[in-house]
């Protein structure tokens, strides 16, 4: 039997689960499904991501296509995917490369993931909003409503896919028998996600400087602060604690314990985001800005350079 000490959080959970539960964000599924009521599910993008992946390979190439379709017709859902695209190709290159202790496991793993992201974008396009996860809702939800500047899809983007997503990425795959070696790779994965989420701060800069956007590096600095209420090694770490929680702790016990500890965090996280402190003249400075240029290309071009 597991220990019950082991499910009380650490001193820095239990910060962020506080932040969390004060963090409050006033989107309602209903309120979502009435702001887009008239808008279409896309077939042609349904068409590109209602299969499940198959494999790695699989989820290279139909997370690209993907985000080359959205960022064409100008869709800002297409920000987070510009870099996760690039992501899941290194992971790829890795795999082939012999990087990982446990190959098989590591591509079952990255195609998990991807599943996460798959299902919750779907379920957006099909505007079956009670279904999806908290933290996907209000990052699609704002990218829809065109509330945010393109920094903010991307890091609400990435916070609903590590935060929330990680953790069931690594149920679904599970992280038994060898354990150790799981969390060996678990770790290298997590190295390429810190890449990530660098890049995509340096992307970020890069994009808006080009455009003759200044200022958003003091606006988001530092990422990962704003990333997570964790940070981002912590968030990775919260993930296989939150794994290890599901597989050791009984079912009934385990389960909610970590539901409510993953929405919570990432949630609060998502609210952080969406009210960043900057003042309201700031915000309507850079949606102007960005009303006149292509931020979203540029952020693309600045990840090609890096990637």
């Amino acid at each position: 039997m597991t220990p019950i000490r082991t499910a009380v959080p650490t001193a820095e959970e239990a910060r962020a689960l506080f932040a969390g539960i004060r963090q409050t964000v006033d989107v309602e599924a209903d309120d979502v499904a009435e702001s887009l009521a008239d808008d279409e599910p896309d077939p042609a993008l349904l068409d590109l991501v209602s299969e499940p992946f198959a494999s790695v390979a699989d989820v290279d190439e139909r997370l690209a296509r993907t985000e080359s379709y959205l960022r064409e017709r100008g869709d800002r859902r297409a920000v987070f995917l510009t870099v996760y695209s690039r992501m899941t190709a290194t992971v790829r290159d890795a795999i082939d490369d012999g990087a990982f202790v446990d190959p098989e496991w590591t591509a079952a793993y990255l195609v998990a993931f991807a599943e996460r992201y798959r299902r919750a974008l779907v379920a957006f396009e099909r505007r079956a909003f009670d279904s999806l996860p908290r933290p996907w809702l209000l990052a699609f939800a704002a990218a829809a409503r065109g509330e945010t500047v393109v920094a903010q899809d991307a890091l609400l983007g990435i916070n609903a896919h590590i935060t929330y997503d990680l953790t069931y990425a690594l149920g679904d795959v599970g992280i038994d028998p060898d354990r150790g070696a799981k969390l060996e790779d678990h770790d290298r994965i997590n190295a390429i996600l810190a890449r990530l989420v660098q890049t995509a701060q340096d992307a970020l800069v890069e994009a808006y400087d080009a455009v003759g956007i200044a200022g958003i590096d003091r606006l988001f600095d530092p990422l990962d602060d704003r990333l997570a209420l964790l940070g981002l090694r912590g968030v990775r770490e919260f993930a296989w604690r939150n794994a290890v929680l599901r597989a050791d702790l009984p079912k009934w016990a385990g389960e909610p314990y970590v539901d409510w500890r993953t929405e919570t965090v990432a949630t609060g996280a998502a609210a952080v985001l969406l009210a960043p402190e900057f003042d309201a003249a700031e915000s309507a400075r850079l949606r102007d800005g960005e009303a006149d240029a292509d931020v979203a290309n540029a952020f693309d071009e600045a990840v090609r350079r890096r990637m």
